[in-house]
């Protein structure tokens, strides 16, 4: 049934008011303080890999330097030219990508991508991607790389998180 006609609802009167405001500071104030904890927690000094480890206690020994470290660690990729291919879904296809990239010391010093876009829309990210895909990772280590979102382009992006997970198998990652 649907109603033509304003019913009337009841209001909320001065105590009432007032206890709402209240608890509601109140819900305010604790989340404010979960926040807080939060924020600490992100703040711990602690490395999260055996590279910022072995950098870490290299700048607190006054005998050793962070150099030295990273060196005697050595590379975890062997160095070398690498292809892999990667696909992504796109709402009209699935396209894919290949990826080669050149390794020296786990840093890539370079980066070419080439697609065969199956929509003229795929074609236009595909370009962009490939167009700014260079200045994102190289001179960057392999392991760091993760890109999300290149010059507006963000679905061609799990293409080549993939090819690049591809490439550190091959490499012996």
């Amino acid at each position: 049934m649907i109603r033509t006609t304003a019913v009337a609802t009841p209001r909320a009167k001065g105590p009432v008011r007032v206890g709402v405001a209240a608890a509601s500071v109140l819900g305010i104030v604790t989340l404010a303080g979960c926040a807080a904890s939060t924020d600490a927690e992100q703040n711990d000094t602690t490395p999260s890999t055996p590279a910022a480890a072995a950098t870490t206690e290299a700048s607190t020994d006054p005998t050793s330097s962070a150099t030295d470290s990273a060196a005697s660690a050595g590379s975890t990729y062997a160095d070398g030219t690498y292809t892999a291919e990667g696909s992504y879904q796109t709402p009209e296809s699935v396209e894919q990508i290949t990826v080669t990239v050149t390794l020296a010391k786990d840093v890539i010093t370079s980066v070419e991508v080439t697609g065969d876009p199956q929509k003229s829309e795929s074609k236009q990210y595909q370009s962009k991607f490939i167009g700014g895909i260079s200045e994102v990772v190289v001179g960057k280590d392999i392991d760091e790389i993760s890109v999300s979102r290149v010059a507006g382009s963000s679905l061609t992006s799990g293409g080549f998180n993939q090819a690049i997970e591809e490439i550190k198998s091959q490499a012996g990652g």
